[in-house]
This record gives C-alpha cells, sequence and structure tokens, in this order.
C-alpha cells in the first residue's frame, strides 16, 4: 500500500477525524482524500502540505520511514575496561541504543564499581545526560566536583573536561544518554 495513504488514514483514524471532516479543514474533496488513502491518486506537495497542517505535523511524516522505534528486553551486553592505561578503571556498560542508521543518542545503562573512576577527563563534542539510578555518582570538572544521587539527574555539554568517579562502596548505577 502507498505508504502516504497509510500513514493519512492511521493518522487521521488516530485523531478521530472523519474524511468530511479533513475535506472540511484542507478544502481537499472527500473522493480525492479517499482516493489517496487507497492509493488511487497521488497528490500533490502543496496538498500533502495542507493535509500536515491539520494533524500538525510536518509532511515528511506521511512518507516511509524507518523503524522509528527499538524495544530492548532483557539487555545482556556487558563491557569492561581492561586496558593496561585503565587499571583503576571498573565499569562496564550495555548498549540501550536502537538499530536504525544515522541515530544522534547513544543511551547506555553504566555501572561503576565502588572506589573506581572513569579516564582522565576529557573534553569532546556533543552533550551528555546522566540520570542516577543506584549510588552516589561523583562528576568532576576541572576543580569542581558534583555528587548526583539516586533520582537525580545532570544535562550538561560535553566540551567541558569531566571524569565519572566513585568514591563510595556501592556499585552505581546511571542511565547515560550521549548527543
Amino acid at each position: 500500500m502507498n505508504t502516504i495513504g497509510k500513514n493519512l488514514r492511521q493518522l487521521r483514524k488516530e485523531h478521530g477525524m472523519t474524511l468530511k471532516e479533513v475535506s472540511d479543514k484542507t478544502e481537499l474533496s472527500i473522493s480525492f482524500i479517499s482516493q489517496v488513502e487507497t492509493n488511487k491518486s497521488s497528490i500533490t506537495i502543496e496538498s500533502l502540505m495542507k493535509i500536515a497542517e491539520v494533524f500538525h505535523v510536518t509532511p515528511s511524516y506521511f512518507f516511509e520511514r524507518e523503524q522509528p522505534v527499538t524495544l530492548k528486553k532483557n539487555i545482556a551486553i556487558h563491557k569492561q575496561a581492561t586496558s593496561a592505561k585503565a587499571k583503576n578503571i571498573a565499569f562496564n556498560y550495555n548498549d540501550l541504543s536502537g538499530d536504525f542508521p544515522n541515530r544522534s543518542l547513544a543511551p547506555s545503562m553504566i555501572h561503576l564499581e565502588p572506589r573506581k573512576e572513569s579516564a582522565k577527563p576529557m573534553p569532546h563534542s556533543g552533550e551528555e545526560f546522566i540520570y542516577v539510578l543506584d549510588g552516589v555518582l561523583t562528576i568532576k570538572f576541572d576543580e569542581e566536583s558534583i555528587d548526583i544521587h539516586p533520582g537525580e539527574s545532570i544535562h550538561m555539554k560535553s566540551s567541558v573536561p569531566h571524569n565519572w568517579m566513585n568514591f563510595t562502596e556501592q556499585t552505581v548505577t546511571f542511565v547515560h544518554v550521549s548527543a
């Protein structure tokens, strides 16, 4: 089935709108909208823009999209830093990212062992978001340290030199998203 038509019908149904209601709001005929939904007629970008405006979406919404959602259950990917330079680093992470190209987010679940830290403070491009689930995570910026407790989060520019530390006797578990 034509992706535009299929997506139009689905969106119209989700909004509980009839063909007549869409027709009234777009000034397009009922029969034309029905023909687009059933792939019996093509649509101009101008008409598509009118329809998109009614539903508060962009025209690109109607075109075939890659799978927009990836659900991961029972994640079992564990990677531990083991290089000679990283003797004091003891963390493992679970990749939570989706399986589609050109993604801009890199989410992961990280477990930082007691009395350990990440590598030396390193700036890089982008942003980071951290949400602590268990334990107390310390983030060190140049001369300042911030403790983040369970239920707390931080959103920061990655260009500021920083590193993670666990000064406690408990493993710290947190969700980390970099962009």
